[in-house]
């Protein structure tokens, strides 16, 4: 039993530096990298070349190779750039393309330490590229991200009392063709409605399907065994949630047909998604590795087909934003998965929806997790009884394991058969002990995994010192509550009978304290709060059976 102990804890202990090493580099490398690209423009990144072939394919005999030629020492984002502002989002928007870049989410800053400095979301970056692209693509000439358009201003900010905000493109070719292409804002909203007005005055009928697609580098690799993921991510019908990772892209480009659904790169706590105007028309959906550096994942919608003399629209929404359920579930069916808790799902979004309940009550993340973590406790009560009435049980039979071990001095083959012997004669279970442990490591597991993916919980503050629930403790309180309380609740515990356990079982507290230290604020306070219940209920139940 007690190798069995150790084991499991040596067990919690891997599992904790696993999981602050995700932690460092999901969110504090992160952050910090945020930091210092947070308000940098960059006008040199290099272009796509067509050549590599980031515009969708065309159902027509039409080589890439016939597009127009653009030198690669210009940035694919148009110095001619419109700046547009709303009360969650500050964007540009390229007359190039009509590309949207270097997009600050106003509501979330970078740390909360800073909060003048937005997180930049997209960015026009040698490190950080990511864009959003579109366009028209037809057989003939017609606007693609390469084309060039016009605009009546270069400046639109959404106003005290405005709820929505229209930026117009405008696009003609040389025989007649107009297309105007017009970008929707609304206030409290990440959601940007696009819709294309053709007007073909071209004297032939134009043909050409919309397109969009996100286009961005591969992440800097990190060395974390649990990661959050990032990269593209398709749903469909039959398959609402599948993710298409970097490398898959590299090894096959990623095509499918569907009637409805939408594309979406995931990067933590935000998501970037396209969902065509029509649910039910079919679209198609790619993925592609353009050059092992840079991906492109998107939407192709249904072709229009414009007589001359006639107009047509089509439309799609593009949702730049965090990965708020409440929201999400309201843009397009499926798009909430994107809050993404992984194998944990089924153990996570239990515990998150409790917790969001409990929170409209407390309006408070931190009593939420206390609250929460009452509730644990309370929902393995039983269970923890009986297993502390067998650590109790245990702990009566220290002096009689005692006497063991001075008998059978350095034999622990023998011993070892003998104090089998007394727990089978007590009627104990030796491993009864261990299943707090066992029971809490899932809980812990999946608790980390909503403070990693919940956004709701980043930079929530709790009380006092403690302003954010996902970054650690800056005065390091809540580790040191922690490895008091674990100290105290060994001593509850039946000794090792094997002194070198003994002294390993003695370091633990101190080794967890210094791990903790550099977790988040909210799994030490869960972890905290379970152990001086924990504690209250052992006590409770070993000072009844008199083995105090």
């Amino acid at each position: 039993m007690d190798n069995f102990r150790t084991f499991l804890i040596f067990g919690l202990l891997i599992v904790s530096l696993l999981l602050w090493e995700a932690w460092q580099n999901d969110y504090v490398r992160p952050q910090q990298a945020a930091q210092a690209t947070a308000i940098v423009y960059d006008d040199s990144l290099p272009a796509i070349d067509p050549a590599k072939n980031d515009l969708p394919d065309m159902p027509v005999a039409r080589s890439l190779d016939s597009l127009p030629e653009l030198s690669l020492q210009k940035s694919t984002v148009s110095a001619n750039n419109i700046h547009v502002k709303t009360d969650v989002m500050d964007l540009h928007i390229a007359t190039q393309g009509g590309d949207i870049h270097d997009l600050a989410l106003l509501k979330y800053p970078v740390d909360s330490s800073a909060p003048d400095i937005s997180v930049q979301f997209l960015n026009n970056t040698n490190e950080h590229f990511f864009i959003v692209q579109s366009g028209l693509r037809s057989d003939s000439e017609a606007p693609t991200h390469y084309e060039q358009y016009t605009a009546e201003n270069n400046q639109y900010e959404l106003a005290d009392g405005q709820d929505s905000l229209t930026v117009p493109l405008h696009w003609q070719s040389a025989n007649g063709l107009k297309v105007t292409k017009n970008y929707h804002f609304k206030r409290d909203s990440y959601v940007v409605d696009i819709d294309y007005v053709i007007e073909n005055n071209s004297g032939e009928q134009f043909t050409a399907y919309p397109y969009a697609q996100f286009n961005r580098n591969r992440p800097q690799e990190d060395s974390g065994f649990i990661y959050t993921y990032t990269g593209a991510v398709f749903s469909s019908k039959g398959n609402e949630y599948e993710k298409v990772d970097f490398d898959d892209l590299d090894d096959a480009t990623f095509s499918r047909t569907a009637n409805g659904g939408w594309t979406a790169m995931l990067q933590h706590y935000f998501v970037a998604a396209l969902i065509p105007g029509d649910s039910e028309q079919e679209i198609g959906l790619y993925g592609k590795s353009i050059n092992e550096r840079t991906y492109t994942a998107g939407i192709k919608m249904p072709t229009l087909s414009v007589a001359s003399g006639d107009f047509a629209q089509a439309n799609y929404q593009i949702y730049l934003g965090p990965k708020e359920s409440h929201r999400l579930e309201k843009v397009a069916e499926n798009l909430d998965l994107t809050v993404d808790y992984g194998k944990f799902t089924i153990i996570s979004q239990p515990l998150f929806t409790v917790m969001e309940w409990i929170h409209k009550v407390t309006n408070n993340w931190g009593w939420s997790i206390v609250f929460l973590t009452v509730l644990i406790k309370l929902a393995f009560y039983k269970l923890s009884a009986a297993s502390y009435r067998s650590m109790a049980a245990m702990r009566k039979l220290t002096p009689k394991l005692a006497i063991l071990k001075e008998r059978f001095g350095d034999d622990k083959q023998q011993f070892n058969q003998e104090m089998m012997k007394l727990y089978k004669t007590e009627k104990i279970n030796p491993l009864g002990g261990c299943l707090p442990i066992l029971v809490q490591m899932p809980v812990f597991l999946s608790f980390y995994w909503v403070l990693v993916e919940s956004i709701e919980l980043r930079q929530a503050p709790f009380m006092w010192w403690l302003q954010d629930l996902t970054a650690m403790d800056p005065y390091f309180i809540l580790p040191v509550l922690f490895g008091l309380s674990m100290f105290f609740q060994q001593k509850l515990n039946p000794a090792p009978q094997d002194p070198a356990q003994a002294m390993v079982m003695k370091a633990f507290p101190i080794v967890f304290t210094v791990f903790f230290a550099f977790f988040p604020s909210g799994l030490v306070l869960y972890w905290v709060v379970n152990n001086i219940l924990s504690i209250a209920q052992q006590w409770h139940i070993t000072r009844k059976m008199g083995a105090l």
